[in-house]
């Protein structure tokens, strides 16, 4: 599998990358991040999201996220979309780091909402539109209630879904039935890209799916996306979901960025600790975390014999 070529519409599994760090998070890990970025792409994996949630956006000081977007749309080099996460608190900020990921060559921004302030719909219009007058790539909204405090509803969705260049939500709730509801309420202004229930959202009209899951194993999650969304084939895409289904514990809920990369240490891509306030996942969940990968066929020695 390939991913599609940058600027054509966004489709399929992307990975919301997680951002490596050096020993004690010194620093961002440049040439691990490089390898990331090719370990992806070479798995199929159909696009790619830096300083999303699970890349730690937060912890990153502006130096490094310009040095992150940098990375990843340069090693990409227009062989999948890259879209940049610009979430903020501050709507002039947003505005910044936005135009700085189009001046840098991404195809796309997806954009948290205030995660503090609870905006009501008349302010999440303005912060929107006032993103979306400044710059001409499109946006993603991204409606994640339970940590931007703030729920974009389908019917508020349907409203911002009218602001031009807002093309896309993700959309994480676990409420699968928000995207039937999006898609019956946007048409073809807003279309669906799943958060966190990507095989789930398939079957009701979303075109792609945000996924944690595919930092470790992309082949794995793109497969099972593209057979439920495109293929249509349920019987390969649940057989691929079940296989998949034990490693989203460990990639979901409030360890997700801990669990990621404790993954990648087993699979010998080692990507570094998370920045505190988050921990390392504790040694003694190690045995059982490797057995999941074991089992998915992740492990170094199952990885080399493939």
């Amino acid at each position: 599998m390939t991913g599609k070529p940058a600027g054509e519409p966004f489709r399929g599994c992307y990975t919301v990358l997680v951002t490596p760090f050096t020993e004690g998070g010194a620093a961002v890990d440049v040439p691990a991040l490089e390898r990331l970025v090719e370990f992806q792409i070479a798995e199929g994996i159909r696009g790619l999201i830096p300083l999303g949630s699970t890349g730690e956006f937060l912890s990153v000081s502006p130096e490094e996220r310009t040095a992150i977007v940098e990375t990843v749309v340069r090693v990409a080099a227009g062989r999948v979309p890259v879209i940049i996460g610009t979430g903020a608190e501050d709507t002039r900020e947003v505005v910044r780091t936005s135009r700085e990921a189009e001046a840098l060559g991404a195809d796309g921004v997806m954009i948290i909402p205030p995660f503090y302030s609870v905006p009501t719909l008349p302010e999440l219009m303005h912060h929107y539109g006032t993103v979306a007058d400044a710059i001409g790539i499109p946006i993603m909204v991204y409606n994640n209630p339970a940590t931007a405090n703030v729920d974009m509803t389908p019917a508020m969705l349907a409203e911002i879904s009218r602001i031009p260049n807002c093309r896309y939500v993700k959309e994480s709730t676990l409420e699968v039935t928000r995207v039937r509801d999006i898609v019956a309420l946007c048409g073809e202004r807003m279309e669906v890209f799943a958060g966190v229930l990507g095989y789930e959202s398939a079957w009701l009209g979303a075109i792609g799916w945000v996924a944690v899951c595919s930092n470790l194993a992309p082949r794995l999650s793109t497969e099972m996306f593209h057979a439920a969304a495109f293929d249509r084939d349920m019987d390969r895409a649940l057989t691929l979901y079940r296989r998949l289904a034990p490693l989203l514990p460990w990639v979901g809920g409030p360890r997700y960025v801990a669990g990621t990369k404790a993954g990648f240490r087993l699979m010998g891509l080692p990507m570094g600790d998370p920045r505190p306030p988050r921990l390392p996942l504790p040694e003694a969940d190690l045995p059982a975390l490797a057995a999941v990968l074991d089992g998915i066929g992740l492990l170094p020695e199952a990885r080399a014999a493939a």
